[in-house]
């Protein structure tokens, strides 16, 4: 009996076929960012179109327009550069730099895109139709059902206190997903905020300034305090990941977290100053969601 012969690696004409190996990206023990290259791709919530995410040098999110241009089309001011995956608000010395999203972004009017970036800015503004026909992408509320939303007490991006120190997040509590890659290579969709593990509890805290030179226009605010969790509850907070990837740390980020350090000066229009106030007892789905106002 003999052996069936291995599947010739030749074309019907001959030529030999070439299979490249598969490369998995991985992250690097040492590496200041948790992100994979691949993973950072997202749509802006105000326009649609496509940005990246990386985290700056002051360990804050920041959106950059995918493409790469050249330097002599973007004034010094704007141009960015990414090294070991953290951006940096300055060119490299290259012939190619990047851009920040926020000022080719059509939804906002202020401040106008520089002259030599209009041309783009505009191109991105009819994207942003087309997706809109074509049912593809929703703008934001209006800033009249955002008022509306704040009334009864469930703000659009609460300000949460974890570690003792108060982040603003991008989301309600409960809408917080987490960040971690799934085993098929997309993002997970499970929440921080789960039935089966502890809950925050929201406390009117003091609104004060790092600095103290300036006067705010409330003396307290709503938080949403995580600090009477365990240690590890509010570093599975922090790190943005659900039960199951909290205990499974070699899974990849695929999102930056939606952390932002917190500053009552720059976010004053995310004060409240009313607690929710839950008017039933609240079913574990329904845990930190507001019902109403005190």
């Amino acid at each position: 009996m003999r052996s069936t012969p291995p599947p010739s690696r030749q074309h019907w004409d001959g030529s030999p076929v070439t299979v490249h190996a598969r490369r998995f990206l991985r992250v690097a023990p040492d590496g200041p960012s948790r992100l994979l290259r691949c993973g950072q791709s997202d749509r802006c919530r105000d326009c649609g179109n496509r940005i990246e995410w990386y985290q700056g040098v002051d360990q804050r999110p920041v959106r950059l327009h995918p493409p790469e241009l050249p330097v002599a089309e973007v004034p010094d001011s704007c141009r960015w550069h990414v090294s070991s995956g953290v951006a940096h608000p300055a060119g490299d010395g290259s012939s190619w730099c990047r851009v920040a999203h926020a000022v080719l972004c059509p939804a906002r009017d202020t401040p106008p895109a520089p002259p030599e970036l209009a041309g783009l800015r505009r191109r991105l503004a009819v994207n942003t139709r087309r997706l809109i026909d074509a049912g593809a992408f929703a703008p934001c509320a209006p800033p009249e059902a955002e008022a509306a939303t704040l009334a009864v007490c469930r703000p659009a991006r609460p300000v949460v206190r974890l570690l003792y120190v108060h982040y603003l997040a991008l989301r309600p509590v409960d809408e917080i997903r987490c960040v971690a890659q799934t085993r098929l290579r997309h993002r997970c969709t499970s929440a921080l905020l789960t039935p089966d593990a502890p809950a925050g509890t929201w406390r009117l805290m003091p609104a004060t300034t790092a600095t103290g030179q300036l006067a705010l226009p409330a003396s307290v605010m709503a938080v949403y305090d995580l600090t009477r969790l365990p240690y590890a509850e509010q570093l599975r907070w922090r790190a943005q990941r659900c039960p199951q990837h909290a205990a499974a740390p070699s899974a990849p980020d695929l999102a930056v977290a939606d952390w932002e350090l917190f500053d009552p000066l720059l976010h004053h229009k995310h004060v409240h100053t009313r607690l929710p106030n839950l008017t039933r007892r609240p079913n574990p789905s329904e845990r930190g969601r507001g019902a109403g106002c005190r």
